[in-house]
């Protein structure tokens, strides 16, 4: 882990301290440690020096990334949604929307991106939200679900149907016409912000439509969710670390029957299992980020790849230690208990892995 990197995550080890569990239990991160971190530019990392950004490349950020998400999966959710949009605008916005607003994201102000729909979910083809052009105004109209981090956004990045295409719409949160509700007891990453943004005809300036809009809705989708999921997926690494760590201290530490429990086949089979799952998982992230550092021509592949890999090994693996640790890790509240739930979560979004699954056979079946 290059200097930077190693410092960068130093310090997040002791923003966090061992508060997490109780960010969970209440559904909650304090509003300093996520303005804190904003203002440091480690919330989206990548994003060029130019615009006062880290610069960090993916490998770089991945690392950092799986560190947090092996102390707090809720606060790495919310570095997920910073980066898709600040990648969103990087990729899709002219150079004056670049220049507005990628300082702004890389020194505090707050993002995230809403794709999913009570229709639309891995169909987003079935996006119902519309934006309209009226003169030098925008009138945005939908409902958005289960928008990761809008409980604290200053910006929602709303994804929108745009004549025979699409849009992305940059919303300040507190526009006249949007509401923001918090999703009520999620099942993982409790702490994440998860919401329901309504959009009742807002009305915004023709500026905020992202490079002038009428994009293809694939387009759209592709690009926010190429970030997305390599992010996550280097997430999930921090996942399994959190549980090979907490794992090898319980079965090493733990006697039964006369020996340590670590030493009994069964255990140690688990064990060698987490393990593996944990350095399969980061050498198929490493794989997406050298891709994405190289602008490889196999990296939607290899992010589609590495987010499945690591998704699913992050759920078995969890469920896993809870095994090693039985009573001693089901309790509420518990690192592995906390991992159990959020790992669940990271099978579902930024493409389920039924999805993931159909992407990588269309991969083999083009390379006949």
């Amino acid at each position: 882990m290059r200097e930077p990197v190693a410092a960068a995550a130093s310090a997040v080890t002791e923003l966090v301290g061992d508060r997490a569990s109780g960010w969970d239990l209440a559904g909650r991160l304090p509003e300093d440690v996520v303005r804190k971190l904003g203002a440091t530019g480690q919330l989206a990392a990548q994003i060029p020096a130019r615009y006062g950004g880290a610069g960090w490349s993916s490998a770089d950020n991945g690392e950092f990334t799986a560190h947090v998400g092996s102390l707090c999966g809720s606060l790495r959710s919310v570095m997920t949604s910073q980066g898709m949009a600040a990648w969103t605008v990087e990729r899709l916005g002219d150079p004056e929307q670049a220049a507005e607003l990628l300082p702004r994201l890389a020194s505090g102000a707050t993002a995230a991106v809403a794709f999913s729909e009570p229709q639309a979910g891995s169909d987003l083809s079935a996006i119902e939200t519309t934006v309209t052009v009226d003169g030098d105004t925008l009138r945005l109209s939908g409902h958005k679900k289960w928008v990761t981090a809008a409980a604290y956004a200053d910006l929602i990045l709303v994804v929108a149907r745009m004549a025979e295409g699409g849009a992305v719409v940059v919303v300040d949160r507190t526009a006249p016409g949007v509401r923001v509700r918090r999703v009520a007891d999620p099942l993982g990453c409790r702490a994440a912000g998860h919401a329901e943004v309504r959009l009742d005809d807002v009305r915004l300036p023709v500026s905020r439509l992202l490079g002038g809009g009428r994009q293809p809705l694939s387009l759209l989708v592709t690009t926010a969710l190429a970030y997305g999921r390599i992010s996550v997926a280097w997430g999930c690494v921090g996942i399994l670390r959190a549980c090979v760590a907490a794992a090898v201290e319980h079965a090493g530490s733990r006697h039964q029957f006369g020996r340590p429990l670590g030493r009994h086949q069964l255990v140690a089979r688990h064990l060698a299992d987490l393990w593996t799952a944990e350095q399969v998982s980061t050498r198929a992230c490493e794989h997406a980020s050298r891709c994405w550092d190289d602008n490889d021509a196999d990296l939607v592949p290899a992010t589609v790849l590495a987010k499945y890999v690591s998704a699913g090994h992050a759920a078995t693996g969890a469920a896993a230690a809870v095994q090693v640790l039985a009573s001693a890790g089901a309790q509420d509240g518990h690192v592995v208990a906390r991992a159990y739930r959020d790992a669940k979560l990271m099978e579902i979004i930024e493409g389920s892995n039924e999805v993931c699954q159909l992407i990588l056979a269309d991969h083999a079946l083009s390379r006949r």
